[in-house]
């Protein structure tokens, strides 16, 4: 009786410690900046690409149930301000832009945050990540997080855009 008591222990105490972290909606909201993304498919992401998208707020609603995206898009070389509002459901939000979007909010640090998703555009799905910086820049160690993430997701380094070189739309 003893072993199976401490079994169930020893695996309510491993459960808890793979349990997401509520997120923080005070880390979330506030200014940001779009410094890296990545994709399985890099065309998506590349200039005048459907998915490339340079973040400038976000605001989390409701415990984050709902997050406000304020973000530019350059079509071709015009920005054009774009604010969407994605829903929670569980640890994933759905948002429609350019198709059918899931994602995920992960905390790298408290001056960078990464977002993996997949964007389903009616033909093919396409997994896209992003970091964001409160400041214009990310640490080494933050790059590296990232890095990881889309290598643990089948993201390929070589997909991997500098946001920083072509953003010119307004802060």
């Amino acid at each position: 009786m003893k072993t199976v008591f401490l079994t169930l222990i020893l695996g309510l105490v491993c459960a808890a410690q793979e349990a997401q972290a509520e997120l923080d909606p005070s880390q979330i909201t506030g200014d940001w900046h779009s410094v890296l993304s990545a994709a399985d498919n890099k065309e998506k992401i590349e200039e005048g690409g459907p998915l490339r998208a340079y973040v400038r707020h976000l605001k989390c609603s409701d415990s984050c149930s709902e997050l406000s995206i304020e973000f530019y898009v350059k079509f071709p070389e015009k920005c054009i301000l774009l604010n969407v509002v994605a829903e929670r459901d569980e640890d994933v939000y759905h948002v429609t832009y350019m198709g059918s979007n899931f994602f995920e909010l992960i905390p790298v640090s408290e001056n960078a945050l990464a977002i993996y998703g997949e964007n389903f555009d009616g033909e093919e799905t396409t997994k896209v990540t992003q970091l964001l910086a409160k400041g214009d820049s990310v640490t080494q160690e933050e790059s590296q997080q990232y890095e990881e993430l889309n290598k643990e997701r089948g993201i390929p380094p070589e997909n991997t855009e500098d946001l920083t070189e072509t953003d010119d739309c307004p802060k």
